[in-house]
């Protein structure tokens, strides 16, 4: 059985094209960075920062979420580098019942800061990461609101809180009008107020990406509309429906831009200089634009640890590193920021940022 060989013998300058093409497509391959990995180092640029940090032109407030019980006699009142303490009021707290608003908390807090030359900053809530509690009034969870909210889910598809309706354009009303009334009372005398989070996990029939993205920038207009001087910010991190910088339909980055467009400050929750999500949406977009509007960054629930809240922050205390250092050094030179919003987390506050943070005013 005899078998039969075929060639095909190419024309010199065709093997010598294919030779050429061939040697591209490598050197390009050996040249090429993933997008998502760009920012993966860029706090290796910090790790030499280290304690005191003195005084700066960032504004450093302590956090204490719905502990606002807490700033009772606490050490940020006598220190000179914190400008006062960041309380989140949830929404029914203000309202409960409809169209008649109660700020008597609010007015408290404000007052007893003042007492020490402290101000107060106000994160509004309108959503929750408890699926036993729910931020807004009995009122708006009804038919005629739609439900009003509902809940969101963690990545695993487990319920993991409430989310108002956003994308609802009844709910809106309601806010825009409480937004209003705490303007008329509280807006040039507050240090500032900040939306929620942008980021949600939502799993319901009523709820669209677009009209979310509407909704956002509708409440943030009216935000703006209510506090004309007082500083105004929303936490802009992630956006349902989108994941950076592969799929970007341009949601997140429009929320950027429209507060630069109508003046409301963009912050974010979560200062993770190392984990790839924070890194590749909010610490991107901060990072890659200049702002003339304000800029803030939250270090809550286990980010002195780089964890998040919905992780397991048990750390060795006498092993861990202290990286408050890193963290300030960061977000002053990394993000530019303008605000620093630092949780009042035990042990971390009281070990790390308290004996990091220098003593002197100037």
């Amino acid at each position: 059985m005899s078998t039969t060989i075929f060639r095909y013998n190419f024309p010199k300058k065709y093997f010598l094209v294919f030779l050429f093409i061939k040697v591209g497509v490598i050197v390009n391959a050996q040249k090429w960075q993933n997008p998502s990995e760009k920012y993966a180092e860029a706090y290796k640029l910090y790790l030499g920062a280290t304690c005191p940090i003195k005084k700066d032109s960032i504004k450093h407030f302590v956090y204490f979420a719905r502990n606002r019980e807490s700033i009772i006699n606490h050490p940020l009142l006598s220190h000179p580098m914190f400008e006062g303490a960041q309380i989140m009021y949830s929404w029914k707290n203000f309202e409960p019942q409809k169209g008649q608003y109660n700020f008597s908390i609010l007015k408290h807090d404000y007052e007893y800061l003042k007492k020490f030359n402290k101000k107060l900053f106000i994160q509004i809530q309108d959503v929750t990461f408890d699926s036993k509690y729910k931020a807004l009034p009995d009122y708006l969870l009804t038919y005629e609101y739609d439900g009003g909210a509902v809940p969101q889910y963690n990545d695993n598809g487990k319920p993991e809180g409430w989310v108002a309706k956003r994308w609802n354009k009844k709910v809106r009303e309601r806010f825009a009008l409480l937004l209003q009334a705490m303007g008329q009372e509280f807006d040039g005398k507050i240090e500032g107020i900040n939306l929620q989070e942008t980021a949600v996990g939502v799993k319901d029939a009523s709820f669209s990406e677009k009209e979310y993205l509407i909704g956002l920038k509708e409440n943030m207009l009216s935000l703006k509309k209510a506090f004309q001087t007082s500083t105004t910010m929303i936490y802009a991190n992630f956006m349902p429906g989108e994941w950076l910088p592969f799929d970007d339909k341009g949601y997140l980055r429009s929320i950027y831009k429209y507060g630069e467009q109508i003046g409301v400050g963009i912050g974010g929750p979560d200062l993770m200089v190392t984990r790839k999500g924070q890194l590749n949406h909010l610490i991107t977009l901060l990072h890659e634009e200049r702002y003339s509007v304000p800029i803030g960054i939250a270090i809550q629930d286990g980010n002195y640890v780089g964890k998040t809240g919905n992780e397991s922050t048990t750390i060795a205390v006498k092993n861990r590193k202290n990286i408050v250092p890193l963290l300030h050094a960061f977000a002053k030179d990394f993000l530019k920021v303008n605000y620093m919003f630092w949780i009042n987390q035990p042990p971390y506050f009281e070990q790390d940022l308290l004996p990091c943070f220098s003593k002197v005013g100037n």
